[in-house]
C-alpha cells in the first residue's frame, strides 16, 4: 500500500524518513483494524472513534507516541488530512461489501485504501525545484501510483481473497469475458481467466506508466527510492504471467535477485533531471 518502501527511506534525509515512517504506521495500525487478528470485533463505531482521534492528533492532541509521530509531521510538513480520512472511509467498505460491480467502483475503493497514501507523502517527499511540472500534474502522479500498486495487490491476491469471500474484481468485466463468481471460488486457470487477467495486468501497467511520469519531478532525494519501489512492485505483475496467470493457488513475489538488479537502473534513472 506504501508510496516508497520504508526500506528506501533510508536514502532521504532524517526529517523525511521519520515522517514517512510516520504516515506508514499510522496506515498500517489503520489497514490492521479491518485486517487484523482484531477485526472481527471492529464495527462502524470504532472507525468513527479512530477518526476522531486523527482529528485530534491532527490539532496536536495524540493519544500515544505512534499518534504524536505523525502529529509531528503533519506540524512540519503541509499534509492535508483529507486522504487520511478517505483511507477510513476505505476501512469502513471493507466492512460490508465484497463486491465490486464495474472498474468506477473499484477504483474509488483503491483510491480509499493506497491511492491516498501518494497524496499524504508527496509534501514530505517534495517536488524538485527545477521541475517545470505542476504540483497538480506530480499529485495526479503519485495517486496512480497507489491505484497501481492496489490494482496489483487485487490481482497476485485473487485466490486469497476468494477464500475469505471476497473478490476485488469487476463483475461486469468478468461477465463480458464469460467467467462468474462460482469461476473464481473454483480457481481453475482457463483460457478464458488468462484472456482477462492478460486486460487486468494491461491496466495495472498503464496505471505504472503514469505513475512513472510523476516520479521524475519528485526532489531528487526522494526519487531513487521511490521509483525503486515502482519498477519491483510492477515486477509482480510479470510474476503473474510467469506464473501462467495462476494467482488462485500460486503467490506472485519478486525473488532478491531481481529485487537487487533494478536498483542500480532505477539510480541511473532517477538521477536525470526532471
Amino acid at each position: 500500500m506504501m508510496f516508497v518502501s520504508v526500506a528506501g527511506t533510508q536514502l532521504m534525509t532524517p526529517e523525511r524518513r521519520k515522517a514517512v515512517w510516520a504516515i506508514y504506521v499510522w496506515c498500517r495500525r489503520t489497514d490492521e483494524l479491518v485486517d487484523g487478528p482484531n477485526s472481527s470485533y471492529i464495527t462502524p463505531k470504532a472507525l468513527d472513534r479512530w477518526e476522531k482521534r486523527l482529528e485530534d492528533l491532527f490539532e496536536g492532541r495524540p493519544y500515544d507516541m505512534y499518534d504524536a509521530a505523525l502529529s509531528d509531521t503533519a506540524s512540519k510538513f503541509p499534509i492535508d488530512i483529507q486522504p487520511f480520512r478517505d483511507m477510513i472511509e476505505g476501512m469502513r467498505l471493507d466492512l460490508w461489501k465484497s463486491r465490486y460491480r464495474t472498474f468506477d467502483e473499484l477504483y474509488l475503493y483503491c483510491y480509499y485504501v493506497a491511492g491516498t497514501v501518494g497524496l499524504m507523502t508527496v509534501p514530505v517527499m517534495g517536488i524538485a525545484p527545477d521541475s517545470k511540472a505542476s504540483a497538480e500534474s506530480v499529485y495526479n502522479a503519485a495517486l496512480a501510483l497507489g491505484i497501481a500498486n492496489q490494482l496489483t495487490n487485487i490481482l497476485r491476491d485473487v485466490g486469497e481473497d476468494s477464500r475469505r469471500g471476497r473478490i476485488y474484481l469487476p463483475l461486469d468485466e468478468l461477465a463480458q469475458a464469460g467467467l462468474t463468481e462460482e469461476d473464481i471460488f473454483r480457481g481453475k486457470v482457463t483460457d478464458k481467466w488468462r484472456r482477462f487477467m492478460k486486460g487486468q495486468i494491461q491496466r495495472a501497467r498503464l496505471f505504472f506508466d503514469e505513475a512513472e511520469k510523476g516520479v521524475m519531478h519528485l526532489d531528487s532525494a526522494s526519487r531513487w527510492p521511490v521509483l525503486a519501489s515502482l519498477w519491483l512492485y510492477r515486477q509482480i505483475l510479470d510474476a503473474i504471467e510467469a506464473n501462467d496467470y495462476n494467482n488462485f493457488t500460486k503467490r506472485a513475489y519478486v525473488g532478491k535477485a531481481k529485487k537487487f538488479l533494478s536498483l542500480p537502473a532505477a539510480y541511473a534513472r532517477a538521477a536525470l533531471s526532471p
